[in-house]
């Protein structure tokens, strides 16, 4: 079975062609990140507008790249929730035409297969990893979510913990802004950090049971390096002005610190872990769950990959829709 899948949930035009759920026949990907890096994070306007230019390019080059064409596909999927709701009726739309014009060319109408993001994110881990299947615990890591999910089946899920506030990979873009890193902020704190002292600054662990909360790290670091530059506060230990590589690796290592201690504290039945998501490319994470699954580097930002591998179980489930769908910015898993 060939599904198309859209995903158009944020600031990544995506499309992929995938066969039978785990099989990857094509995996295009057109980036906004340049310029959204003007103006520090994405904007939705901007991002809503880019998805309109790119999505044709997008889905023809991903049909081209799995050399086949839209009269061989057995289903069309997309990301229809949550997500920037302006972003997402770009691809929810476009896939609706796409269904219904590809049924033309038919003898039965083409399946349109609604896909939850979380949900994509989470399957991201089988492509990368075959052998992994449920029950597991699920680890969701991203710029607006964190999570951790127990994957009872392909299509049932149960949330154990999710952020009170800000999301992780949040946190870690408006620290690496107030540090002077570029957008997205994450990649460069690693990246700042992999000579640091993770020790060098203590930051506040918030003391929640499975759930999360990074507002208060993330402000506690803004506040340490506004102080700094207004009067030069120095550390108790070292005695010297603050230190951007040292304070990258202790704002990350207490991030992943709190990310990995508390999936393992919620993993009572000692099930598989596996991490997905954008901060899931974290190599501090990585090391921190070094048993863990965690899908490959490709996989771990928005795709339409993981898509087009949770709509084939979510077709198997008897899940598709007509062409009503319309797009949330928001919805549980």
């Amino acid at each position: 079975m060939k599904i198309l899948a859209i995903e158009t949930s944020c600031d990544e035009t995506a499309c992929a062609v995938v066969k039978d759920g785990v099989n990857v026949l094509s995996n295009v990907v057109a980036s906004q990140i340049e310029e959204h890096k003007l103006y520090g994070g994405v904007v939705p306007e901007i991002a809503s507008r880019r998805h309109c230019e790119n999505i044709t390019g997008v889905c023809e080059a991903a049909l081209e790249q799995a050399r086949t064409t839209l009269t061989e596909i057995d289903a069309i999927a997309v990301t229809y929730a949550p997500g920037l709701i302006g972003a997402l009726l770009v691809g929810v739309n476009f896939a609706k035409g796409l269904a219904l014009s590809a049924s033309c060319t038919k003898p039965n109408n083409i399946p349109l297969i609604p896909v939850h993001h979380i949900k994509g994110h989470i399957a991201s881990n089988y492509i990368s990893h075959p052998q992994l299947s449920p029950p597991f615990l699920s680890l969701v890591v991203s710029g607006g979510h964190t999570s951790i999910i127990h994957v009872k089946d392909y299509t049932e899920f149960e949330v154990i913990g999710s952020t009170l506030d800000d999301a992780a990979g949040e946190a870690f873009d408006k620290a690496a802004r107030a540090m002077g890193l570029p957008y997205p902020g994450g990649i460069y704190i690693d990246r700042k950090a992999r000579n640091g002292d993770t020790t060098a600054y203590k930051f506040p662990f918030p003391k929640t049971k499975n759930d999360f909360s990074f507002s208060g790290l993330k402000t506690a670091v803004i506040n340490l390096i506004h102080n700094t530059k207004q009067g030069g506060v120095r550390t108790a230990s070292q005695h010297e002005p603050l230190n951007l590589t040292d304070l990258a690796a202790s704002f990350q290592h207490t991030v992943c610190s709190i990310l990995a201690e508390k999936t393992i504290a919620a993993n009572k039945n000692q099930l598989p872990i596996a991490v997905s998501g954008g901060v899931s490319a974290n190599s501090c994470l990585r090391k921190m769950l070094p048993n863990a699954f965690f899908p490959e580097l490709k996989y771990c930002g928005d795709n339409a990959a993981m898509i087009g591998c949770q709509a084939y179980y979510e077709f198997l489930a008897g899940n598709t829709i007509c062409n009503s769908l319309n797009a949330f910015a928001t919805m549980e898993l």
